[in-house]
């Protein structure tokens, strides 16, 4: 073989090299997407059986507290001047509401932020006006102390536990917040 064979079967093998990548790029790229689809089919699957975990007997959890409500809405959404808020679910009477959050794993973060929720709750949902407004979260796995982070902000706390068994964490001591009179300052 020539020098110039050899360079030209060298130039053919990086050629072949350079196709073989393009292609297993591609290849990656669109795997990369089937996972993502895969994972976001998987994580609305597991909330929505999280949330019917969560849901089981919160009403009569609620109504043993005083809270009297006996409507349960799931999945709850609004859309205002191009913003979104969407609810798990809403407990209701004719005068009170629970407004819940549902974790999988509930950080302080994730206690911050549905407070956050709560506030601007009556821009989104205004009807709801003259209602007693209280809060509720609910986590399988709870972390970092958010359990306590919430009761000390007045929002009831459950946690999922073995069997699906629903347990309400605050003790009989707890009081929880009116959300009412802060959200409405936010109008």
């Amino acid at each position: 073989m020539t020098m110039e064979e050899i360079e030209t079967s060298i130039k053919e093998i990086w050629a072949l090299f350079k196709e073989t990548d393009a292609r297993l790029d591609k290849r990656f790229r669109e795997t990369d997407k089937e996972i993502k689809e895969l994972s976001k089919l998987f994580t609305t699957q597991w909330g929505k059986l999280v949330e019917s975990l969560a849901e089981s007997g919160i009403l009569e959890l609620m109504q043993a507290r005083g809270i009297k409500v006996t409507n349960l809405a799931r999945r709850i959404s609004s859309q205002k001047n191009g913003h979104h808020m969407e609810l798990d679910f809403l407990l209701s009477n004719e005068t009170e509401l629970v407004i819940g959050e549902v974790k999988t794993t509930m950080g302080v973060d994730d206690v911050k932020h549905f407070l956050k929720k709560l506030d601007e709750f009556l821009l989104f949902f205004p009807y709801f006006k003259e209602f007693k407004i209280y809060g509720a979260m609910i986590g399988i796995r709870i972390e970092q102390q958010a359990d306590k982070f919430a009761y000390r902000n007045g929002l009831f706390v459950f946690k999922v536990g073995g069997e699906g068994m629903l347990k309400l964490l605050n003790d009989l001591k707890f009081k929880p917040k009116d959300f009412s009179s802060a959200v409405k300052k936010n109008l």
